[in-house]
């Protein structure tokens, strides 16, 4: 017996854009003009630098709550395929001579074949035991990665690892716009970011509101109806994760061209936290979660950081605040407080009786 991942009414594709549709091109357009004035607003290479991290941050969030937020995979190795992507990346442009630009889809297709093989097992597990395993698959290749010390080229005078071992790789190219633009190069790298990060959000945002989206929810709801009416549970997993993965390769391909190196670090558990922390304060299984928790968690970071030892405490209690105030994040509660406005806001439908006497009112 076949299985097909959803089937849809053919009208649906000619209903109107419903009110959220248009809330979101709302917010996409106040986005993309926000991002395009920022460059002439801000003069600070650091600031800059830190809203170029912030876009990476958002780009491997929003993937993990395509496959956490939307379809109910709870992996923990959204940083090793990362990873993967830049790794794979530098290690192209170092070992065989390929430009950045050219190295950067390999890179990609790289992490999804990498996900691929995680997704082959563990999807067939669910809960917990996609979690565990998939974070153990993330600690195998960070132990793997800082305990290459065998010498696989010589670099001059200096042994090289496969991996790069603990300190990894450096200075294996760069996107071309040091070249081209000189001391403005880091404007260039955030539009390259920020083109990314768009493309990103754009895709996904169309793979939510397709109706291979639709299976993922469904999966994420009710698996077994799901199942019951057709789906394939695993197919449709496992294109999910590769989907994930593509965008999440892509953007550790960029990562390592931007800072032009790439070492273990990456693989850190401080870093996938943040990420999964990033996603629980902007609203799991939102679409603009990942963006709104990143700017959200980014600038209190940012404010926190002459606080030394406190400035961890302080991001903890923001967390903390965020699940017990706030359990569907900042952009869920927004949401229903833009209901609960709309609901307010309309008149009243009750009927005025008709025999009111005239004289009822004075």
């Amino acid at each position: 017996m076949s299985t097909s991942f959803v089937s849809v009414p053919l009208s649906a594709a000619r209903r109107p854009p419903s009110r959220s549709g248009r809330t979101d091109l709302l917010v996409a357009l106040v986005v993309v003009a926000l991002a395009v004035a920022l460059p002439f607003f801000v003069d600070s290479r650091y600031v800059l630098g830190q809203v170029v991290l912030a876009l990476f941050y958002a780009t491997v969030a929003s993937q993990w709550n395509l496959l956490f937020g939307f379809s109910g995979i709870f992996s923990l190795a959204q940083m090793a395929i990362f990873a993967v992507g830049g790794y794979a990346t530098a290690m192209l442009c170092f070992y065989l001579g390929f430009s950045v630009w050219g190295a950067l889809v390999p890179g990609a297709l790289a992490a999804v074949l990498f996900s691929l093989v995680i997704g082959l097992a563990c999807l067939r597990l669910t809960g917990v035991y996609v979690a565990l395993l998939t974070l153990c698959i993330a600690q195998t290749l960070y132990v793997l990665i800082v305990t290459d010390t065998e010498c696989f080229t010589m670099v001059g005078s200096i042994c090289r690892q496969f991996t790069g071992g603990a300190v990894g790789f450096a200075r294996f190219g760069d996107l071309g716009t040091r070249a081209a633009l000189k001391g403005q190069w880091l404007v260039g790298n955030y539009a390259i970011v920020a083109v990314l990060f768009s493309a990103t959000m754009l895709f996904t945002y169309a793979v939510v509101k397709s109706p291979i989206g639709l299976a993922f929810r469904a999966l994420k709801d009710n698996p077994a109806y799901a199942v019951a009416r057709g789906v394939g549970r695993f197919q449709a997993q496992l294109l999910v994760f590769g989907i994930s993965a593509f965008f999440t390769g892509l953007a550790g391909g960029l990562y390592a061209a931007h800072f032009q190196a790439i070492g273990p670090g990456v693989l850190s558990m401080s870093q996938l936290m943040f990420i999964i922390a990033i996603t629980v304060v902007g609203g799991v299984g939102t679409f603009w979660g990942p963006l709104v928790g990143t700017v959200v968690l980014m600038a209190a970071d940012e404010a926190m950081r002459e606080a030394g030892e406190f400035r961890t405490l302080g991001l903890g209690l923001i967390i903390a605040a965020s699940i017990v105030l706030m359990p569907r994040g900042l952009v869920g509660r927004m949401g229903d407080l833009l209901a609960w406005t709309r609901r307010r806001a309309r008149p009243s439908s009750a009927p005025i009786p008709q025999d009111m006497p005239a004289s009822a009112g004075k």
